[in-house]
């Protein structure tokens, strides 16, 4: 199906974390259909690859990077810069729901997982910060989850950070405000990723999410990618400080 057109996207330097696979893939296809350049980084390099050669090869760029490495994220950040110029989008989509109980958590493991979840968020707009003030403005939009909202169970680590990318989100907005650099959150539902439908969809898990969403139909990842447009374009050049919930009135 055929999206909306923004004028303001084309031309422009995205960067999505996350990229190569699931909803971050989607937001990488969508931009690149609005005429913008892309840069995405990601730690898959089969599936980035697999990516590059579906797109249009001067609309976009990959680097490869570990984001619990705040390092290899600069230095990614960096290539993106270099390829495309100044970045004044940032798409912060990288994430993992990995699931755990409440006695197997370690010191260890939940760094990790805020490492995973959260802190390269943070370090991500740091980054790109100075391009958007540079420029006279930009968009940052942080993807967050309705888990937490909704108090899912079995991944307390996941709904933790992303709980926190609501605080990260309010917090950027108003420290970047005044220089036009817009921060936004997006929180999914329950999006039919492979990730999911491999790892955590079962008949029953299904049943009970067409009970309690709204909308009867499995939501895709195109659904979150327009609503990113949506943010990341001017036509929202008012909102700003927002936490906007897309999960077919699930929560």
């Amino acid at each position: 199906m055929q999206g909306a057109i923004y004028p303001s996207l084309k031309d422009r330097t995205v960067l999505v974390t996350g990229g190569a696979s699931g909803i971050g893939e989607a937001i990488v296809r969508q931009f690149v259909g609005q005429g913008s350049r892309v840069g995405f980084i990601d730690i898959d390099v089969k599936a980035s690859k697999r990516l590059l050669a579906s797109l249009p090869a001067p609309s976009v760029h990959f680097e490869h990077a570990d984001l619990r490495d705040i390092g290899a994220l600069r230095r990614a950040v960096a290539g993106v810069r270099e390829a495309f110029g100044p970045i004044t989008i940032l798409v912060n989509n990288a994430a993992r729901d990995d699931r755990h109980a409440i006695e197997d958590v370690t010191p260890e493991y939940w760094d990790e997982r805020i490492a995973v979840n959260l802190k390269h968020k943070f370090f991500g707009a740091q980054a790109v910060a100075p391009d958007m003030i540079q420029a006279g403005g930009g968009s940052i939009v942080n993807i967050g989850s309705v888990s937490w909202v909704i108090g899912q169970g079995n991944m307390l680590c996941y709904t933790t950070a992303k709980s926190a990318v609501q605080g990260l989100t309010r917090a950027l907005a108003r420290d970047l405000g005044p220089n036009n650099v817009r921060v936004n959150s997006i929180l999914p539902g329950w999006i039919m990723t492979q990730r999911q439908q491999d790892l955590w969809l079962t008949p029953e898990g299904e049943g009970e999410l067409m009970q309690r969403q709204c909308l009867k139909r499995k939501l895709i990842p195109d659904d979150i990618a327009r609503v990113v447009l949506f943010f990341a374009a001017d036509d929202s050049g008012a909102c700003t400080n927002q936490n906007y919930i897309v999960d077919g009135g699930w929560a």
